[in-house]
């Protein structure tokens, strides 16, 4: 079972410490809301449990397996593979355009060109961002950039999605459409979701929230 599971994890940069000792475990197909105030770890938590950061002590487990002693390369290879990531302000590579963008990652699996850019049409198509497909990030606004990242993170089906203020640079409208992307993405492969957010209106989507306060879990709400 694809379980993900934080374990007494620690993470500190300098002598700020973002997670102190924080356990977590998320199970196949939750949708789990990460919350708490500005400063609480909500962030580094996502990126400690998607591999892009390791913790300095505690574990971090996927699927039985335990990820944060994996060399970049494998943990670059599980994220390709088994991840889709949402960041808080698109990070699209900006020397592309916007179908270039989603379709890197069927690019980087193997799949021929022709066939990713359609399949990357179809889904900014899906995201409300098929009119802003030939364009650079450059020239997007911050809706756009995020409409985009979604269908970017997308385009695979991951079995767990990350999001980190999915909905953050978007109006109420965009954000409902956004939201109703990924969850319907997610309902439809049994994909687990992983949202970070301040907004009680996204955070009240979620099966459960987790509430975290100074780098630790204040509490859990269930939905």
């Amino acid at each position: 079972m694809n379980t993900l599971e934080a374990r007494q994890v620690e993470k500190a940069f300098g002598r700020t410490h973002a997670l102190r000792g924080l356990s977590a475990k998320i199970e196949p197909g939750e949708i789990v809301a990460i919350t708490g105030p500005s400063g609480s770890g909500k962030s580094t938590l996502l990126h400690c449990l998607s591999g892009i950061m390791r913790p300095e002590t505690g574990e971090v487990h996927y699927a039985g397996e335990r990820i944060d002693t994996l060399d970049e390369a494998a943990r670059t290879k599980l994220r390709r593979e088994h991840f889709g990531i949402v960041f808080q302000f698109g990070r699209l590579v900006p020397e592309l355009t916007a179908v270039e963008n989603v379709a890197l990652p069927l690019l980087f699996d193997g799949h021929g060109r022709e066939e990713a850019t359609t399949v990357a049409r179809a889904w900014l198509e899906e995201a409300g961002a098929a009119d802003v497909a030939d364009a650079r990030p450059a020239e997007l606004s911050g809706g756009q950039l995020q409409r985009v990242a979604v269908a970017r993170a997308l385009i695979t089906s991951p079995k767990v999605i990350f999001a980190d203020e999915p909905t953050g640079a978007l109006d109420s409208v965009a954000g409902e459409r956004v939201l109703s992307l990924l969850l319907g993405a997610a309902r439809v492969n049994s994909a687990t979701v992983v949202i970070v957010t301040h907004d009680n209106r996204v955070a009240a989507y979620a099966d459960r929230e987790i509430v975290l306060r100074d780098g630790v879990t204040a509490g859990e709400v269930m939905a």
